[in-house]
């Protein structure tokens, strides 16, 4: 795999981990372990997607940081990666 895909795979763990975490809070709202896992894997996430957008281009159209382009048509879509 080449760095883009794997630096996408791992968003997607991510995003899967988030979700997992996000459903298990709904019926245990006062677990705290699985509270700071959430906050832990948010930041993960975070971090992973301003590293890919600063890389490869953003993710979503929302997140073109260039005042002067609209990157979102610059490389491969992210679906295609």
């Amino acid at each position: 795999m080449n760095p883009q895909s794997l630096l996408m795979k791992k968003i997607m763990q991510y995003d899967f981990t988030l979700k997992e975490l996000n459903l298990y809070l709904d019926t245990h709202p006062n677990c705290r372990r699985a509270l700071a896992m959430f906050q832990k894997f948010r930041k993960l996430r975070e971090d992973a997607v301003r590293e890919y957008n600063e890389k490869f281009g953003p993710i979503t159209p929302e997140q073109n940081i260039n005042a002067q382009r609209w990157q979102w048509v610059d490389a491969p879509f992210p679906w295609e990666v």
